[in-house]
């Protein structure tokens, strides 16, 4: 799949951290107050905490990722964090950001650094072939066409 990007960073990370923020409103709303209740109300409350500290982390990553979104990074001439890049995997060209999942706007594919694809793309320059080992075991390349 390819897609354009034509949204600064920070304006993905900012319309993801409104989403987030909403997401985290209302699930305060299903938080039981009171400590009475049968069990499904407390097993609901337990249930609405766990998901609150999940939003918690991610609306803490996000606005991490939000503050530094638009500086001005060194050139390393190869692929980093929060870049846009196009590569092509044996199928033609496709684009993908390279960071975090939480950085990605809608409808844009993610490589993440800790993927073995990740892994093997990080630093790499426009032009590079880098070869990877899929958790299956199975040996791939891809080619980095563009960095943005």
């Amino acid at each position: 799949m390819t897609t354009t990007v034509s949204q600064p960073r920070s304006a993905v990370l900012a319309a993801r951290l409104e989403n987030l923020l909403a997401e985290r409103a209302e699930v305060m709303g299903e938080l039981v107050v009171s400590n009475g209740g049968d069990t499904a109300d407390r097993a609901t409350n337990v249930d609405a905490n766990a998901r609150l500290t999940l939003l918690e982390q991610r609306i803490a990553a996000v606005e991490a990722e939000l503050a530094v979104a638009d500086r001005v990074k060194p050139s390393t001439g190869g692929v980093t964090r929060g870049d846009v890049i196009t590569v092509d995997l044996g199928d033609g060209p496709e684009t993908f950001l390279f960071g975090s999942v939480e950085q990605a706007g809608d409808g844009m594919d993610v490589i993440t650094e800790a993927s073995p694809l990740g892994q093997a793309i990080k630093g790499a320059a426009v032009n590079a072939t880098v070869t990877y080992r899929t958790r299956a075991g199975r040996e791939l390349s891809a080619t980095v066409l563009a960095i943005s």
